[in-house]
């Protein structure tokens, strides 16, 4: 049986499938549990994952840097803390600009105008993240989490067909989402 559970809208062959587990991270292809009692893993179509991801985003406390996934060659989509940027195989000055970015999201949200805590980074701004100097200096726009949330969900929503094999939720106090 070790399969994970489907949302029902999958059995119509739906162009966009992800595979949520919510409180593991993977690193180095091993999983890491963020949670004592972790949540199921499930395969969902996009509209299954953004009803569960949005709130779960929403209510993220901590910072948060996001980048806007490649649509066309991306298979997962994760958060990883900063304190597991090396384990999770980020170059160290990678690692290092997004930390830097991380610590520095301050201001107001551009949609609402309360605190923002988390900066989006989208695809014509940085489209690798081998591009450290862009990550460093980009302006990104900064959000607070309802509409980091929104904005996440709004640019995969913009992808037609995807199979991610891994997205999980936040943790922690501050880290990324990133794409491979």
């Amino acid at each position: 049986m070790r399969w994970p559970a489907e949302c029902v809208h999958l059995e119509a062959g739906h162009t966009w499938m992800a595979t949520f587990i919510p409180d593991t991270l993977y690193l180095r292809g091993k999983p890491a549990p963020r949670r004592e009692i972790l949540r199921p893993e499930v395969s969902i179509c996009l509209d299954c994952l953004t009803g569960l991801l949005e709130p779960e985003l929403g209510a993220h406390a901590g910072r948060v840097v996001a980048f806007e996934p490649d649509g066309e060659t991306f298979t997962q989509y994760f958060f990883v803390e900063q304190e597991d940027f090396a384990a999770a195989g980020l170059r160290p000055e990678t690692a290092a600009a997004i930390q830097k970015r991380a610590e520095s999201v301050s201001g107001a949200c551009g949609d609402c105008g309360v605190p923002a805590t988390w900066l989006w980074i989208s695809r014509r701004e940085v489209s690798s993240l081998d591009q450290t100097e862009r990550i460093e200096t980009t302006p990104g726009a900064l959000l607070c989490a309802r509409h980091g949330a929104a904005k996440l969900c709004d640019a995969l929503g913009k992808i037609n067909e995807a199979n991610l094999f891994y997205v999980n939720a936040p943790y922690g106090e501050s880290g990324a989402y990133l794409w491979i």
